[in-house]
């Protein structure tokens, strides 16, 4: 055995066990901590709407659009008449014949600056892009992003060093990458990584196992996540890799299935002694987690654009259906129980594309710190889909649980609802669960707070740190809370200029001032333990977010109305008039119902008693309501004498090297 590998095995994994401080510890440590841009996000949560932020609604520079503009009518093309999605959704995989089409469109390298080979698209219109492609086989645009959001192409670019950039951009142009952060017992809390990357010589030596590595089956070049040992010379931590993925000692060991998402290339990835050049470590060792979030800033856009997607595509469904489907004799989106269904598709698709597109173009712009309204989008966006999915099949009715393969076998038109519901679901998971997201983002709005707090809330500081933290909060709250009595949201002719809309934007003024004062009054009663609060820093969040969806779609309408659509081409004559108008007034009426029941969910909810309930099952007092079901999960006698099934592939089980 080389001593290589010795060391790489007699490495201490880290202790499965990480008590909650340490865990905190280390997502603090990751975080982005100065904001050097102004955030439009981050004052709404402060009760500051900071409308010269957004409006006038951003638009693509010319090169931009003509760019941009030019690429999706190639790969408009190439949807309609190359991409057959049934057959995706029938074999669980996409064509190599399709792979090899994307690559000649430079479709993998739409992200990637021309200097490299690649596209150099803007964010916009990748985002439209992933939006288009998404509507035909979200599978496919689940690899074109994976590849390009959070592969290799993203952190080399924010992180990379110009050798780095210059060796592995441009095959990224032509070949396929993967981020592999998740491990078994590893999702969201990364203080318990186990993989190490054991310093040796000029070579790192991976080892350890990742979980749901999307692309990695079929990758060629794979961003790792490890931990280095600290040690002489090496500061250690979690730290980024660019690993190649035919090194010897990677094992692809499943492709594993979904309920959605079927053409998804996502599996188990074992490393044994790999061994990584000194040289493909991404930024500084600890760095990792850093490089991971700060690429996520942007890289979640891509999951709105698939919402997006789905909406419009809902929205052309539910028109269609409710037009031609009769009962009792007329058309049942003349029904109001159907016509309620119909207009919250429709106005909610429009926000969704507008929330995507100008979270996208101030990514674009670099004008303004983001990820705030990215995670917001992200947020907002996937919780949203899966509603209009929802309501889609429910104005279906049997139609929409039907698959399309079996509707199109008894000679009717083959409308994949309850494909796109499933296709869907997985949004609210994927680049950080609901949950998760509530917490990231309730994090950044509540750090005023947290900062001025400091040790006062702080168990561990002294009594004088404390009085002087005291001091210290007094003076920023006498300045801040006065702000948050009156504003622009109380006078009549505020926002004038958006005609109809003017009274939701100062609907908006006003409510943001209000999750500001009901937030100071969390961190006043609970100090410290807000943290732990998490049903009404959920809810603090979501009122956010539909606040930022209002103000984005508001701005949008009034720039359709003025200017015409963004994208498509110029001159063509469209113009949504007042038909965007009508959109953005329905979607911030249905909007500000939820705002109202969020805010009332701040202070009556059944939170603490349904903590303590959860306690009770958790420690079995309800065992005896499971009786009377069988759990289909644990095998009985038949399974030993079954069968065994053919393996849906029989290459993907495959060991490198």
């Amino acid at each position: 055995m080389s001593q290589r590998s010795h060391n790489a095995r007699s490495a201490p994994a880290p202790a499965g066990a990480v008590d909650e401080r340490a865990a905190r510890r280390v997502a603090e440590e990751a975080r982005e901590t100065e904001w050097r841009l102004p955030s439009f996000g981050k004052r709404l949560f402060m009760g500051d709407l900071r409308l010269d932020l957004i409006h006038p609604h951003p638009r693509p520079g010319a090169e931009a659009r003509r760019a941009g503009e030019e690429f999706l009518a190639r790969l408009r093309d190439f949807c309609e008449t190359r991409i057959d999605p049934m057959a995706i959704e029938r074999e669980a995989r996409i064509p190599d014949e399709v792979v090899k089409g994307l690559r000649g469109l430079g479709a993998f390298g739409m992200k990637i600056p021309q200097r490299y080979g690649g596209l150099g698209l803007s964010h916009l219109y990748y985002c439209r892009a992933l939006m288009l492609v998404g509507s035909v086989s979200p599978a496919i645009s689940a690899l074109l992003s994976a590849h390009q959001s959070i592969g290799v192409p993203q952190p080399l670019k924010l992180f990379g060093t110009a050798e780095q950039r210059e060796k592995w951009l441009p095959r990224c142009v032509n070949e396929i990458s993967a981020f592999l952060l998740t491990e078994p017992d590893v999702g969201s809390d990364p203080a318990r990584l186990r993989a190490t990357a054991v310093p040796a010589g000029d070579s790192y030596v991976l080892n350890g196992v990742k979980l749901w590595t999307t692309n990695g089956v079929v990758a060629d070049l794979l961003v790792v996540m490890a931990r280095v040992p600290e040690s002489a010379g090496h500061r250690g931590g979690i730290s980024a890799f660019v690993v190649e993925a035919d090194a010897p000692g990677i094992t692809v060991e499943n492709r594993n299935a979904f309920m959605g998402l079927r053409g998804i290339e996502n599996g188990v990835t074992r490393f044994h002694d790999v061994e990584v050049p000194a040289g493909n470590l991404i930024g500084a060792e600890g760095a990792g987690l850093k490089i991971a979030l700060t690429t996520l800033n942007t890289g979640r856009l891509s999951l709105p654009a698939m919402c997006a997607g789905a909406g419009k595509w809902a929205t052309k469904i539910a028109r269609e259906w409710s037009r031609e489907r009769v009962q009792w004799g007329r058309p049942v989106g003349e029904h109001e129980a159907i016509a309620k269904k119909v207009a919250f598709i429709a106005a909610t698709s429009y926000a969704l594309e507008a929330t995507l597109d100008l979270s996208s173009q101030l990514a674009d712009d670099e004008r303004n710190d983001i990820r705030i309204e990215a995670a917001l989008a992200k947020l907002w966006a996937s919780e949203m889909a899966c509603r209009i999915a929802d309501e889609l099949m429910q104005l279906r009715g049997g139609r929409g649980f039907e698959t399309a393969e079996s509707l199109a076998a008894r000679g009717e038109r083959g409308v994949p609802v309850e494909q796109v519901m499933r296709d869907l679901r997985i949004n609210r998971i994927f680049e950080g669960s609901t949950e998760i997201m509530h917490l990231l983002i309730a994090r950044e709005a509540v750090d005023a707070h947290l900062s001025v707090a400091g040790d006062i809330i702080d168990p561990d500081a002294s009594p004088r740190a404390k009085a002087r933290a005291a001091a210290r909060a007094g003076g920023f709250y006498a300045r801040w809370l006065p702000t948050l009595v009156t504003g622009p949201g109380q006078r009549p002719g505020a926002y004038a200029g958006f005609g109809p809309l003017a009274g939701h934007l100062r609907y908006v003024e006003r409510a943001s001032r209000k999750l500001a004062r009901s937030t100071f009054y969390a961190a006043g009663r609970w100090q410290g333990g807000l943290e732990s609060r998490q049903g009404f820093l959920g809810r603090m969040v979501d009122i956010g977010a539909e606040l930022f969806a209002m103000s984005a779609v508001c701005v949008r309408a009034r720039a359709d109305v003025e200017h015409g659509p963004m994208f498509g081409a110029d001159g063509d004559g469209r113009r949504p008039g007042r038909s965007a108008l009508r959109l953005a007034d329905a979607f911030c009426r249905q909007s500000r119902i939820r705002v109202e029941e969020l805010f009332d969910g701040l202070w009556h909810n059944t939170d603490a008693p349904d903590r303590r309930l959860a306690e009770r099952v958790l420690a079995g007092e309800f065992a005896w309501q499971e009786e009377g079901a069988l759990d289909p999960s644990i095998p009985g006698p038949w399974i030993a004498s079954a069968e065994p099934g053919p393996s849906h592939r029989e290459d993907v089980h495959r060991t490198i090297g």
